[in-house]
């Protein structure tokens, strides 16, 4: 941070403002810089903001504040330093701000409504946490290389060299204890002679991929995506996978279900570390995942579900600039727990919110607008976000993966409109909700009729061996029947069930049977909310022997009788915990009455 004013505000638009160098000489600007704004009206005051665009000795900046009060002429410091994160224990269980700002400090110092520019530590600086030294005084380590641990709730947080070091350095010093983030752990020692202390954190640019300069430097090294991340919402794994580091998005309008579908998703997919991030969302809905992730029980651990959570939250009452920031925050942290050779899932809700904060930072900056009045750019800042998401290969070997999924909320559920549009051209899974679905109660509301994952061809192979050689052909069948049964019910609904011929009937409730007691989750269920893969693959399995055999039915009714008996007793299956007597029963039911069918 420079000791005293480098620059001064030339003009002020709402959020944004223009500054203008003291030296153009001497001073330099830097894109993402950050800055802070010290208004002479108010001077106890410090506003944060960010360095967008540079012309010559002049740049614009996006405030993270209200710009009340600032006026031509305010001085600007200069922090020297990128937009960043930092990283370190102490992160797991903290609600933050776009801006990395713990929300529950901010309120114990300040009260519920905070005052302009007041900032807290991301991470706790007074508490403790127990080092122990993996590596020993006279070791050669390289950017990202773990040199000790310390335990974090349920993970093992590795402690890494800075990720920006792209040479080998010496160990000169290093020591186990009970140590604060800020206090050295290590010296290390370049072949220039130069020293470099180490401590618990280090400080990361949100908008640079964190693995970047280790992988181009060899040290760590991006895998293919090949294995799935199990949400054990069935619809998901079996028809539309989702594979462990890929990106996935899940677009539906007002009321779909968005929001209780991907805490099902946070709370039961098989990863170590949950990233929630609340991007200009309704107040009322950030404060209901607050206060409720704390009571939910880990299914994992069998602790609070907070224990291995971070939030990042951003309403649409907060400032437009620190929304636009909060996806960078959460996936960097999502990217320092891969590389510690941990599952990390970020989720974001909603990337519209985000994109809309983007409109509104380019339309106050005068540039040339896109379709909607959104940025021109709009295509590659989504891409941007989603790309970082993959599988890498660490420095010790360990592999670890970060998954993205984000939520899109399409005005009237217009899948047409830019963001969505963007949205499905970086990512492998589309997960559509449909209105109807949800207005007839059909939960989750994925749209088995427009949805795809191009995972499922890339996972065959472990499908293949976990679960069934011919698993894949199942479901491609499974897939055709629901198209064949949409198909028959709009004939119907034309024709008449007297212009259908026995043939399609049977092949309409067979694929009805199939939705109903497959595609939908009770999420308020203690069985069926959650279905493991084997639970999964024992139903699919049955499902499959029952809607491809052969039938003879008399007529149209008696297979309107069966299949509404064989419903019924299927949905009961799905409340029944597996091996219990009650689903032993109904399983013998349903075979009994699978014979009893001509």
């Amino acid at each position: 941070m420079t000791e005293s004013p480098t620059a001064s505000i030339t003009a002020v638009q709402e959020d944004i403002v223009r500054l203008r160098l003291d030296d153009a000489a001497t001073g330099r600007l830097v894109k993402n810089e950050v800055i802070y704004i010290l208004p002479a009206r108010e001077p106890e005051q410090r506003l944060k903001a960010e360095i967008l665009r540079i012309d010559g000795d002049q740049a614009d900046a996006q405030v993270f504040e209200s710009t009340g009060g600032v006026g031509l002429g305010d001085a600007v410091e200069q922090s020297g330093r990128l937009l960043s994160v930092r990283l370190g224990p102490g992160l797991l269980g903290r609600v933050y701000d776009g801006l990395q700002n713990p929300l529950e400090a901010l309120a114990i110092g300040h009260g519920v409504f905070l005052p302009r520019g007041v900032e807290a530590p991301g991470l706790d600086p007074e508490a403790k946490w127990s080092f122990t030294a993996t590596r020993r005084s006279g070791d050669k380590v390289r950017g990202g290389d773990a040199i000790g641990t310390v335990p974090e709730g349920p993970i093992t947080h590795k402690i890494m060299v800075p990720f920006d070091l792209d040479e080998t350095l010496e160990i000169t010093w290093i020591r186990d204890g009970s140590v604060t983030v800020n206090e050295p752990v290590a010296r290390l020692k370049a072949a220039s002679g130069a020293e470099r202390e180490i401590t618990l954190a280090q400080d990361w640019p949100v908008r640079e991929p964190l693995p970047r300069r280790i992988v181009t430097a060899g040290y760590s090294s991006r895998l293919y995506p090949d294995q799935p991340m199990i949400t054990t919402q069935r619809i998901i794994d079996v028809f539309f996978p989702i594979a462990q580091g890929g990106a996935a998005c899940i677009p539906g309008p007002f009321g779909a279900g968005k929001t209780v579908l991907l805490n099902l998703i946070a709370r039961h997919s098989d990863v170590d570390i949950v990233i929630l991030v609340a991007c200009g969302e309704r107040a009322g809905e950030v404060v209901e995942t607050i206060s409720e992730f704390p009571r939910l029980k880990d299914p994992r651990t069998g602790g609070s579900l907070m224990d291995r959570t971070v939030i990042v939250c951003n309403t649409s009452s907060m400032p437009v600039a620190s929304r636009e920031a909060s996806i960078y925050t959460g996936i960097a942290i999502g990217e320092y727990y891969r590389q510690m050779g941990l599952r990390a899932l970020v989720i974001a809700d909603s990337t519209s919110r985000w994109a809309q904060a983007m409109r509104e930072t380019s339309g106050r900056l005068e540039e040339i607008p896109g379709e909607e009045a959104f940025p021109a750019y709009l295509d590659s800042a989504v891409k941007s976000v989603y790309e970082r998401a993959g599988v890498v290969k660490t420095n010790d070997g360990s592999v670890g993966a970060l998954t993205i999924i984000g939520s899109v909320s399409p005005a009237g559920g217009n899948f047409e409109e830019p963001v969505t549009q963007s949205t499905l051209a970086a990512v492998k899974c589309f997960l559509g909700l449909s209105y109807d679905r949800a207005y007839r109660r059909f939960y989750p509301a994925i749209d088995p009729l427009i949805s795809w994952s191009r995972y499922r061809g890339q996972l065959a192979a472990w499908s293949a061996q976990n679960l069934a050689p011919d698993w894949s052909e199942k479901v491609e069948a499974m897939t055709a029947l629901l198209a064949r049964g949409d198909e028959v019910s709009r004939m119907e609904q034309v024709t008449g069930e007297e212009g259908i011929s026995l043939e399609d009937f049977v092949a309409a409730e067979a694929a009805r049977f199939l939705d109903m007691v497959f595609l939908q989750q009770d999420a308020f269920d203690a069985v069926d909310s959650s279905s493991p893969i084997a639970r999964q693959q024992a139903l699919f399995d049955m499902v499959h022997r029952l809607t491809t055999r052969r039938y003879a039915f008399a007529d149209k009714e008696a297979a309107r009788q069966h299949f509404t008996k064989l419903m019924g007793l299927f949905k009961n299956l799905n409340y029944a915990a597996t091996g219990s007597s009650e689903a032993q029963r109904l399983a013998t039911e349903i075979e009994t009455l699978d014979k009893t069918a001509t």
